[in-house]
């Protein structure tokens, strides 16, 4: 049996207060609106309750973000991506983000089980006043139980279309990828993160996002396998490998709070999901 999960979400500003609502079809959820930081932000947790996906599923997600709303969306824990015995697993996101508005997607990672066959694409469209942060985390079986990413595919899809495009294809067994020193060196897990806009964006922003994110870095255990860069006068993105996935995710929040603070003057308030 395949899943096929839709979730349309949708966010709106309305009396300065940041609201969501959603219409879903199939195991897909959207927990109850929190608002840790007061009105202008609304926290949501996105919830799959089969908790993994194997061949054949879909998790399609649409996402809205409407003039002056800030939306945060995170998930309860990681996507699974399993033993495909029957084709693609599908995991997709598409947002539009308007005028005046802030998303951010910041889901926990996604974890490619060894004779996966899996596809994970997040396309985001930015009107020229919009703004979003985003990070993406991939973990490639389970190293610390022994549960190694032997076999199986993992492709990946970020774009923001007519700005920025990257794909790539994980081959478990393409020893030159992932065991050089051109490829991931060993490393099990790579995590990226991501603040975009839909113009360019300042320099003096993006040189102060771009030093707190080094200075974090260079403090970092893995400070030699990481960067920080603006590929693009409208993207800023951090990179990081790591053998494990709890390093990278720890110095990933702690920048995604640094840039709150120097792009968007807003302290760095976590999810509660992540508190648990």
């Amino acid at each position: 049996m395949t899943w096929l999960a839709h979730l349309q979400l949708d966010y709106a500003r309305e009396s300065n207060r940041s609201v969501a609502r959603y219409l879903h079809q199939g195991p897909l959820r959207i927990l109850q609106s929190l608002y840790p930081e007061g009105d202008a932000v609304c926290h949501n947790v996105l919830v799959h309750p089969p908790g993994g996906l194997t061949g054949g599923d879909t998790l399609d997600m649409h996402v809205t973000v409407g003039e002056g709303a800030h939306g945060l969306v995170t998930t309860p824990g990681a996507t699974r991506f399993y033993r495909s015995e029957a084709g693609l697993a599908t995991q997709q996101v598409h947002a539009r983000v308007e005028a005046g508005a802030r998303l951010e997607w910041l889901p926990l990672e996604a974890i490619a089980y060894n004779q996966c066959d899996a596809l994970n694409r997040a396309v985001f469209e930015l009107a020229p006043d919009a703004e979003m942060m985003t990070w993406d985390i991939t973990a490639l079986g389970l190293p610390a139980a022994q549960l190694p990413f032997a076999q199986g595919t993992f492709r990946q899809h970020l774009e923001i279309p007519g700005v920025w495009l990257e794909r790539g294809t994980l081959d478990a067994q393409d020893s030159r990828l992932m065991n050089s020193p051109l490829g991931l060196a060993g490393h099990r897990c790579m995590a990226t993160l991501v603040f975009a806009a839909g113009s360019a964006i300042a320099a003096e922003r993006s040189e102060s996002a771009l030093a707190c994110a080094r200075e974090a870095l260079e403090a970092s255990p893995l400070r030699l396998s990481a960067g920080a860069t603006s590929p693009h006068p409208q993207v800023i993105v951090v990179r990081v490998l790591s053998p494990l996935t709890e390093p990278a995710v720890q110095v990933l929040r702690q920048i995604w709070a640094q840039w709150r603070a120097a792009l968007w003057d807003m302290p760095g308030t976590l999810p509660r999901i992540w508190n648990m």
